[in-house]
């Protein structure tokens, strides 16, 4: 998402299997002789289950998922299954891994718990996923998210090994560890998620979010 209409910033990962969809679209649309524009408008059931929209690879989870979340839950928030799941779902359209699943569907029940009005205290709750394990329609988390989500993150930042790398755990870990020990205030926050080094940049987005 951009304000002037062009990616800024974009990952092979991402781009891809974005690419790979437009290939296959523009395809499907010479077999059925229709025209592009016309595709968007396709509402026959039968002919746009033929249509393979699974353009990922299984094995990427780098951080990009979590960098464009917000927008997800923002919108289903209301109906606290529906914005996890699709929180989850919005990471599957680049990121066929698991783990990026399940940190796109933690992510984003923190923004749903933060737009019901839980509190800063009940968000970084290290049993926050157990109390709320009927919005994720009890899908157990990945063994790597559910660590984070019990509190990994609690530790003393750069120096106990905390780091903004692009992999989607690590960078949940440094976004959650500068919100938990941002004291209230978003600068420090953010200046802290970007000292962390390495991608600091999406990061400092995680964390802003």
């Amino acid at each position: 998402m951009s304000s002037t209409g062009k990616c800024i910033g974009i990952r092979e990962s991402t781009k891809e299997p974005l690419c790979e969809f437009e290939r296959r679209q523009k395809k499907y649309a010479d077999d059925l002789g229709i025209s592009m524009k016309d595709m968007d408008y396709l509402s026959d059931a039968e002919l746009l289950k033929q249509f393979n929209t699974c353009c990922i690879k299984d094995e990427l989870a780098d951080n990009d998922a979590l960098a464009r979340l917000a927008p997800v839950p923002l919108f289903f928030y209301r109906f606290p299954q529906a914005g996890i799941e699709y929180s989850g779902r919005s990471g599957q359209i680049t990121h066929g891994n698991k783990i990026v699943y399940d940190a796109c569907r933690y992510y984003g029940a923190l923004s749903v718990a933060a737009l019901h009005g839980s509190t800063k205290e009940q968000l970084l709750d290290n049993e926050f996923y157990s109390k709320h394990k009927s919005w994720f329609s009890n899908i157990e988390l990945h063994p790597a998210v559910e660590s984070v989500a019990k509190g990994s993150y609690k530790r003393n930042g750069y120096d106990a090994g905390i780091r903004g790398k692009d992999h989607i755990v690590s960078a949940l870990e440094a976004a959650l560890w500068a919100f938990w020990s941002d004291d209230g205030s978003f600068e420090k926050g953010a200046l802290a998620a970007v000292n962390l080094g390495d991608d600091t940049n999406t990061t400092a987005a995680i964390y802003g979010q």
